[in-house]
């Protein structure tokens, strides 16, 4: 962590958060569209922006459980926001792990005529063993970094005719343990598995470099745009099911007390969702964005501008991954 970074962090212990529910204005008449809204970060996105008036869709793989996260929804803000309208809630489907679905995707809600004023590109995946994508490419690049690329891409026109607008790109400060990328090292189909594709928490800290290094590379490609802000951030380390620790297999004493000390520390340290969220749905409805003109940012909780990394910063770095994601969807969609 880097020395900015661990200031930030230090500066919500010590001087509170940078942003509040309570803060939250009216966002009746906005339209947004929230990836992965059926649990976690997401989820909570999603209410805070309904409960507050906005048109909302939740952008799911799976309809069944977007439709149950519809239903806690309605209720939570029935309970939260008890003056609230009725929540308008809709599912969309989208699997960021297919770059032609995920353009389907973005064509089906463009269809609907609407505005698109908010996007939080919030869905990704961490943890598991070595998988591909449908279009046989690292399941954490593939999903993290390239289906939100074409998912964004292929809304921008619309986003741009609907300012002032947003776009929240979603990273973690696990993208500082990324030393740039190293494009022929992301594991494709016919490779041969090798040392350096297997560490999943590498795998992952590139996808979240590729993250921050996607949202300031699209920054300066709508510079001209007056009123549409494209931010990253990283939410903290948040109670989500992410997160959770995951009980040993051995059913031995020993095991059993390592869960319970891991479970404990977890207990004791991570931030509940309703807080955690609080740095995105900044982002996505402050009004300092606008008039303190946020954009190509990189912000930490709660609502702390944090500086990247090195690497993150670096503009070659930032317009090659874009030519390389540019090229990589080109083939995959033409196929």
């Amino acid at each position: 962590m880097s020395p900015y970074t661990q200031l930030a962090y230090w500066r919500s212990f010590f001087h509170g958060d940078g942003y509040s529910h309570d803060q939250i204005p009216d966002l009746t008449g906005k339209v947004a569209i929230v990836t992965g809204a059926n649990s976690g970060l997401g989820y909570a996105t999603t209410v805070a922006l309904a409960a507050h008036g906005a048109r909302v869709f939740l952008a799911c793989r799976s309809k069944q459980r977007a439709q149950e996260a519809i239903v806690r929804a309605k209720e939570e803000i029935k309970t939260k926001y008890p003056k609230a309208l009725a929540p308008q809630l809709e599912f969309l489907e989208l699997d960021l792990g297919d770059m032609n679905k995920t353009q389907q995707a973005a064509q089906e809600f463009l269809t609907q005529g609407l505005p698109l004023h908010i996007l939080v590109n919030n869905s990704g995946i961490v943890g598991g063993s070595l998988e591909l994508s449908a279009d046989g490419i690292e399941s954490e690049f593939a999903v993290n970094h390239m289906g939100h690329f074409v998912f964004t891409l292929a809304l921008l026109d619309r986003i741009k005719e609907s300012q002032p607008s947003r776009i929240i790109i979603m990273s973690s400060l696990f993208h500082e343990k990324a030393t740039g990328i190293n494009y022929d090292t992301i594991f494709k189909t016919g490779d041969i598995p090798q040392p350096h594709h297997q560490p999943v928490y590498d795998r992952y800290a590139r996808s979240k470099l590729a993250n921050v290094l996607f949202a300031r590379a699209l920054t300066r490609r709508v510079i001209n745009e007056p009123h549409l802000y494209v931010n990253a951030c990283h939410p903290g380390y948040v109670s989500t099911r992410a997160t959770q620790p995951t009980p040993r297999q051995e059913a031995t004493i020993f095991s059993r007390c390592l869960d319970g000390l891991e479970e404990s520390f977890h207990s004791l340290v991570a931030w509940p969702v309703e807080r955690g969220v609080l740095t995105q749905l900044y982002l996505a409805t402050s009004p300092e964005i606008e008039s303190r003109e946020i954009r190509g940012r990189y912000f930490g909780p709660i609502a702390n501008e944090i500086e990247p990394s090195t690497y993150a910063r670096d503009e070659k770095l930032q317009d090659e991954l874009w030519t390389y994601s540019e090229k990589l969807a080109n083939e995959k969609l033409k196929a």
